[in-house]
């Protein structure tokens, strides 16, 4: 793959490797929601089939990218919402611990702290090692430790999302399987850029942001939900869920059946004529550049910046333990991170301090000259 750059709108006095904090749009993805703010211009163009087609594509679309089935797809606002859906009918029988990991996104946190207090359940938070030896393994080594037969979820991201250390899914999600614990994970800052297969993983829920690594609007989020989780109850009775809904001369038929699948799950006014139409385009561009090949550039462009750093003290996740597309840099201990910010500053380069890491996070519109500037940078500041 090349660079992808003309494919955006960036200026090129700006190095822009923050896409774990908000991607910028596609030129593609900003046209489709100009058009979708225009047809509010003549509402009466707007019929009953603009209320499903596109949501129905966009369905279909976030299914072909994780391997799933369209039904097993819902539309939803925020991450946070689909994270409030899947605790909200998670059988309580099956345990009384929550294992989620150190410094995890407050999202993934906030609601099982809140399930816990009303269920009279244990959060238990697993920490990363001090050390920095084999760090990543370490910590799934005790990820997977901590996982008993009183355990009831395992709430996790795929990469943790303030330093990129990647988590292995498959063997933590076979091992909560085997405890009969629900796997959730939160995927914002890997589906999109890291391939992803609910099909290998088979996890309970797995829910994803739009406006990160999925290159789409912000208040979008898409989710699947597994065989678990499909009967149960929304957190909000619309009318557009409901079976034969697509009958508008008959919504006062009160249906007391859902429509299919995961769509009971589905927003209120899923229908965004704004926002689904740029959704739709950014997964068609994100499926066409296929994730494998996004991290696979992330890794040829990142390659001298992580072979060279270490030799100026800085820290960097071993490769087997860490995403291409998004890890942490730590710092040397006698480097101030207020100095190294000034200096990205000056320099027009954008990077994000999370935690005890400067989260690194290239994606296809970025160059060898984006990665330039930011060695450069590092090396000066370690030096003096």
């Amino acid at each position: 793959m090349e660079c992808q750059s003309h494919l955006f709108e960036l200026p090129e006095s700006h190095h822009y490797i923050n896409c774990s904090f908000l991607s910028p749009l596609l030129k593609s993805v900003e046209q489709a929601g100009i058009n979708g703010i225009l047809s509010k211009r003549y509402p009466w163009e707007v019929t009953p089939h603009h209320f499903f087609d596109d949501s129905n594509t966009l369905r279909a679309l976030f299914a072909k990218l994780v391997n799933a089935k369209q039904d097993d797809i819902a539309i939803m606002p925020a991450v946070s919402y689909g994270l409030a859906t899947a605790a909200k009918n998670i059988d309580l029988a099956k345990g009384h611990e929550i294992i989620i990991a150190g410094e995890q996104f407050p999202s993934n946190v906030y609601v099982w702290k809140r399930f816990c207090e009303q269920h009279d359940c244990t959060l238990k938070i697993v920490d990363p090692p001090n050390g920095f030896d084999q760090r990543g393994q370490q910590w799934n080594t005790r990820i997977a430790e901590a996982i008993t037969e009183d355990t009831l979820v395992v709430a996790l991201g795929n990469v943790h999302w303030a330093d990129g250390t990647l988590f292995d899914l498959q063997q933590i999600g076979e091992l909560a399987r085997n405890h009969e614990a629900y796997l959730i994970i939160d995927g914002t800052q890997s589906v999109g850029a890291l391939p992803f297969d609910v099909q290998q993983v088979q996890p309970d829920a797995l829910i994803c942001a739009g406006y990160k690594w999925l290159m789409g609007p912000y208040a979008m989020t898409l989710a699947y939900f597994g065989p678990r989780l499909q009967n149960g109850v929304p957190l909000e009775e619309g009318w557009i869920t409901r079976k034969n809904s697509e009958d508008f001369s008959g919504l006062v038929d009160y249906e007391d059946q859902y429509q299919p699948g995961a769509q009971r799950f589905d927003m209120g006014e899923r229908s965004n004529f704004v926002l689904v139409p740029m959704m739709i385009e950014a997964l068609k561009q994100i499926i066409e550049w296929k994730p494998k090949e996004i991290q696979r550039y992330c890794k040829t462009l990142t390659s001298d910046l992580v072979k060279t750093l270490p030799n100026y003290g800085y820290q960097i996740e071993d490769a087997d333990w860490r995403g291409h597309h998004m890890f942490g840099i730590r710092l040397p201990e006698n480097l101030s991170i207020a100095k190294l910010q000034d200096k990205l500053d000056e320099r027009e380069i954008h990077v994000s301090v999370r935690g005890s890491a400067v989260r690194i996070a290239p994606n296809v519109y970025n160059n060898d000259k984006d990665i330039a500037a930011l060695l450069d940078t590092l090396q000066t500041i370690a030096d003096n």
